[in-house]
Protein backbone atom coordinates (compact mmCIF):
# COMPACT_ATOMS: atom_id res chain seq x y z
CA UNK A 1 0.00 0.00 0.00
CA UNK A 2 2.41 2.87 0.77
CA UNK A 3 6.05 1.06 -1.07
CA UNK A 4 5.53 3.84 -3.62
CA UNK A 5 4.54 7.01 -1.47
CA UNK A 6 7.63 8.66 -0.52
CA UNK A 7 8.34 8.96 3.19
CA UNK A 8 8.13 11.84 5.23
CA UNK A 9 10.62 12.16 8.41
CA UNK A 10 10.37 13.87 11.49
CA UNK A 11 12.71 15.69 13.84
CA UNK A 12 11.13 17.11 16.79
CA UNK A 13 12.47 20.21 18.57
CA UNK A 14 11.95 22.59 21.48
CA UNK A 15 13.45 25.49 20.19
CA UNK A 16 13.29 25.81 16.05
CA UNK A 17 15.91 29.09 15.47
CA UNK A 18 18.80 27.01 17.48
CA UNK A 19 18.17 23.79 15.99
CA UNK A 20 17.67 25.53 12.56
CA UNK A 21 20.94 26.91 12.30
CA UNK A 22 22.39 23.45 12.94
CA UNK A 23 20.55 22.32 10.38
CA UNK A 24 21.12 24.41 7.71
CA UNK A 25 24.66 26.03 8.62
CA UNK A 26 26.18 23.26 10.12
CA UNK A 27 24.71 19.45 8.25
CA UNK A 28 24.28 22.57 5.24
CA UNK A 29 20.71 20.63 4.79
CA UNK A 30 18.46 22.75 2.02
CA UNK A 31 15.90 24.66 3.76
CA UNK A 32 12.80 23.94 1.44
CA UNK A 33 9.52 25.92 3.24
CA UNK A 34 8.33 26.97 6.47
CA UNK A 35 4.86 26.88 8.49
CA UNK A 36 3.66 28.20 11.72
CA UNK A 37 4.43 24.16 12.64
CA UNK A 38 7.60 23.77 11.56
CA UNK A 39 10.83 23.69 9.00
CA UNK A 40 10.94 21.84 5.81
CA UNK A 41 14.17 20.24 4.04
CA UNK A 42 15.10 18.52 1.20
CA UNK A 43 16.95 15.16 2.31
CA UNK A 44 17.91 13.74 -0.75
CA UNK A 45 14.36 13.95 -2.23
CA UNK A 46 12.53 13.27 1.43
CA UNK A 47 11.42 15.56 2.83
CA UNK A 48 12.31 16.52 6.58
CA UNK A 49 10.25 18.54 8.98
CA UNK A 50 12.00 19.94 11.60
CA UNK A 51 8.81 20.36 13.87
CA UNK A 52 8.28 22.31 17.05
CA UNK A 53 7.36 20.46 20.10
CA UNK A 54 7.13 22.48 23.80
CA UNK A 55 8.96 20.89 26.54
CA UNK A 56 10.65 18.43 23.97
CA UNK A 57 12.31 15.66 25.54
CA UNK A 58 15.03 14.02 22.96
CA UNK A 59 15.20 9.97 22.54
CA UNK A 60 18.25 8.57 23.65
CA UNK A 61 17.89 6.30 20.22
CA UNK A 62 18.96 7.81 16.58
CA UNK A 63 16.28 9.44 15.25
CA UNK A 64 17.70 9.93 11.92
CA UNK A 65 21.14 8.96 9.99
CA UNK A 66 23.03 9.23 7.07
CA UNK A 67 24.58 6.48 4.70
CA UNK A 68 28.02 8.08 3.78
CA UNK A 69 30.63 6.69 1.54
CA UNK A 70 33.72 7.66 3.47
CA UNK A 71 32.23 8.31 7.17
CA UNK A 72 35.89 9.88 8.34
CA UNK A 73 35.77 12.43 5.98
CA UNK A 74 32.34 13.38 7.07
CA UNK A 75 33.32 13.28 10.48
CA UNK A 76 36.26 15.65 9.79
CA UNK A 77 33.60 18.16 8.18
CA UNK A 78 31.26 18.07 10.96
CA UNK A 79 34.17 18.23 13.67
CA UNK A 80 35.65 21.45 11.76
CA UNK A 81 31.94 23.15 12.46
CA UNK A 82 32.07 22.14 16.04
CA UNK A 83 30.35 18.79 16.22
CA UNK A 84 31.14 16.39 18.84
CA UNK A 85 31.23 12.81 18.16
CA UNK A 86 29.50 10.32 21.46
CA UNK A 87 31.09 7.75 22.40
CA UNK A 88 29.41 5.32 24.71
CA UNK A 89 30.37 3.05 27.25
CA UNK A 90 31.08 -0.41 26.37
CA UNK A 91 30.42 0.05 22.72
CA UNK A 92 34.36 -0.21 21.66
CA UNK A 93 34.12 2.76 19.60
CA UNK A 94 37.79 4.14 18.19
CA UNK A 95 39.14 6.80 19.13
CA UNK A 96 36.86 9.43 16.36
CA UNK A 97 33.57 7.82 17.70
CA UNK A 98 33.31 4.97 15.08
CA UNK A 99 31.87 2.05 16.05
CA UNK A 100 32.77 -0.87 13.39
CA UNK A 101 30.56 -3.96 13.37
CA UNK A 102 32.71 -7.01 13.48
CA UNK A 103 30.73 -9.22 11.37
CA UNK A 104 30.24 -7.06 8.39
CA UNK A 105 32.32 -4.31 8.70
CA UNK A 106 29.82 -1.20 8.63
CA UNK A 107 30.85 1.71 10.42
CA UNK A 108 28.46 4.01 12.59
CA UNK A 109 29.40 7.34 14.50
CA UNK A 110 26.80 8.40 16.22
CA UNK A 111 25.44 12.69 17.37
CA UNK A 112 23.25 15.33 18.61
CA UNK A 113 21.91 18.09 17.38
CA UNK A 114 20.70 20.98 19.71
CA UNK A 115 18.18 19.46 21.34
CA UNK A 116 20.06 16.14 21.78
CA UNK A 117 18.21 14.59 19.53
CA UNK A 118 20.81 11.36 18.60
CA UNK A 119 21.83 11.52 14.46
CA UNK A 120 23.87 8.90 13.24
CA UNK A 121 26.25 8.06 10.15
CA UNK A 122 26.64 4.88 8.50
CA UNK A 123 29.26 3.38 5.82
CA UNK A 124 28.30 0.14 4.81
CA UNK A 125 30.58 -2.84 4.82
Amino acid sequence: MLTTSPPVCFVLAADLARTRSFYTDVLGLTETGEDPFAISYDLAGTLLRLTKVEGHVPSPHTVLGWKVTDIENVIDALTAKGVSLAVYDGFGQDARGIWTDPGSGTKIAWFHDPEGNNLSLTQFG
